[in-house]
């Protein structure tokens, strides 16, 4: 009865932090965990328009879809293209929002500074189906700007996204673009939570801008990007469906199809339901280790992680 008590005590006093959360709680519920009753597709042989009923009586197979996938002949393709591309817009994406809230940071005017913010998180909130389009647009081979470009120095256009040695780039350079700014918002946020004494006190002491940087700004971002970096490697296989399937072509197939594009084909293409299922099953479990392992790492280097 004390525990109880207490716990009650302890709901009454946060109650209106618990309201503000409840909405945030309940997508998560709604969206992410009731559906995770969906993935006993994967160990069954589930047929199109089968209704529920049918669908709980259907024959358990175990992990046959599961073998299917990793001795059919795309295995491989997708889940090298599926880590090139997460690999490089981790490699490229991940340094780049430390790089510029460090610059922003060291912007003098409060207003060209709230100017700069405003435009680089501009592009955040376009769409990918935009985005997209501007990427064709802009590498167009007849009238894109980057093929006139080319073209002045009296070279033939190139079909950027056409064609498989360009696609990654295309699609890891959209990324950044797009994503940039609006992840400098929490290294922004712990840049604003490092004590303004010790800038001063480096200040007297001499030192100069860049070692401010380096030695006030970057330990005490370490938190931010150790976290930030912990939760990326648990995005690692997740190259993003909808960026890829607005670029990509079957001409670019072999570099550019990801886990996602081919399970978002076996289930409303070929209407593979229980095959499809496994395949983003086995993404999810593959995600969940690298967080593990990210996360083991992050401690074994004396960093927090995220428990």
């Amino acid at each position: 009865m004390h525990i109880r008590s207490r716990f009650f005590n302890k709901v009454n006093k946060y109650k209106f932090y618990y309201l503000l959360s409840a909405f945030g709680l309940l997508y998560f519920l709604i969206y992410h965990y009731i559906p995770m009753a969906g993935i006993l597709i994967a160990f069954k042989q589930i047929q199109p328009f089968m209704t529920i009923q049918q669908m709980l009586e259907a024959p358990w197979v175990g992990l046959k879809h599961f073998i299917t996938f990793v001795n059919g002949y795309y295995f491989w393709n997708v889940l090298g293209n599926t880590l090139a591309i997460s690999f490089f817009s981790l490699l490229f994406s991940f340094p780049a929002p430390i790089i510029l809230a460090i610059l922003i940071n060291e912007i003098q005017g409060n207003k060209f500074k709230k100017a700069v913010q405003t435009i680089i998180y501009m592009p955040h909130f376009l769409s990918w189906v935009i985005v997209a389009g501007l990427v064709r647009i802009v590498f167009s081979p007849s009238d894109g700007i980057v093929n006139q470009i080319i073209m002045s120095f009296n070279h033939k256009p190139v079909f950027f996204v056409g064609e498989n040695q360009y696609i990654r780039s295309l699609i890891v350079g959209s990324t950044i673009w797009k994503e940039t700014g609006w992840n400098t918002i929490i290294f922004l946020s712990a840049i604003t939570g490092i004590d303004q004494t010790l800038y001063e006190a480096a200040r007297v002491d001499g030192a100069t801008r860049f070692q401010k940087i380096l030695y006030i700004t970057l330990p005490g971002m370490k938190f931010a990007i150790s976290l930030i970096f912990i939760m990326s490697c648990g995005k690692l296989l997740d190259a993003g469906l909808e960026r890829v399937m607005l670029l990509y072509s079957p001409a670019t197939y072999t570099k550019a199809d990801i886990i996602d594009t081919y399970v978002y084909r076996a289930s409303f293409g070929d209407m593979q339901y229980s095959f499809a299922t496994a395949v983003n099953l086995f993404k999810s479990v593959l995600s969940f280790l690298l967080v593990l392992s990210a996360n083991w790492a992050s401690k074994k280097l004396g960093e927090e992680g995220i428990w």
